[in-house]
């Protein structure tokens, strides 16, 4: 089931590459008129204050980078980039818009990802949430391994919130982890979709190493933003 669900969710990001943009942008299907546009982008400035605050450092991974919505934040901040996408069609998008030398672009499937080297500072938005439950911690293992000690990892996904998704979704408050998504076209697709407690996702980042703060924004969307203060060392008896 979760081999199949994960080829279905690549599957969808390749198909839906020319839209995404419209979710984030709230335009199309995801526009819910003036004042509640207005509270979703007051509530990504603030994650783009808080992400702009960490300040200037050399080298950033950047895991699912998407269209480059916050690749070109992240540029704000990094000498360097190293964005990691499954998705040969995002990785395009991004590429054009952002037409940057200091990005370097890998196409890799982010569940057969093994680093090979450290960064400054680790970044995920979206992505948590479409990350099957069975392969969390290993997936948060490897993360920890990207980050230098003394660096930093920083991550924003949803919270649920109905208005977030498209204007022809229902978004169910279920346990369901299986969630179907439509495209403007009508195509359907399973995926993940995990909407993460603060307290969970904190104790799930403290267990990987990492020291952690997670916060919430009033209506959408939950961000942590932790620290490697040391190199894990397993003992064996």
């Amino acid at each position: 089931m979760t081999d199949r669900i994960i080829q279905q969710q690549i599957e969808y990001y390749r198909a839906r590459a020319n839209e995404y943009d419209e979710w984030f942008y709230r335009k199309g299907r995801y526009d819910r008129g003036t004042q509640i546009n207005q509270r979703w982008f007051n509530e990504i400035a603030t994650l783009k204050n808080t992400l702009h605050q960490i300040g200037m450092v050399d080298d950033i991974l950047e895991l699912a980078s998407g269209t480059g919505i916050w690749t070109q934040e992240l540029l704000r901040i990094g000498k360097k980039i190293t964005a990691i996408d499954a998705s040969e069609e995002v990785i395009a998008i991004n590429r054009s818009k952002l037409n940057s030398l200091s990005v370097e672009y890998h196409l890799i499937d982010l569940f057969t990802w093994q680093p090979d080297t450290t960064y400054d500072l680790v970044f995920f938005a979206f992505w948590l949430s479409h990350v099957p439950p069975n392969l969390l911690d290993s997936f948060l293992t490897k993360v920890y391994q990207s980050v230098r000690v003394g660096g930093q990892v920083f991550i924003i996904d949803s919270c649920f919130e109905p208005t977030s998704t498209a204007n022809n979704h229902i978004l169910e408050d279920d346990a369901n982890i299986y969630k179907t998504r439509k495209l403007n076209d009508g195509q359907e697709f399973q995926i993940v979709k995990i909407f993460y407690q603060p307290d969970e996702l904190k104790d799930k980042l403290q267990k990987a190493g990492f020291q952690v703060e997670v916060k919430l924004t009033d209506n959408y969307f939950i961000y942590a933003q932790g620290k490697k203060l040391k190199q894990f060392v397993i003992c064996n008896s």
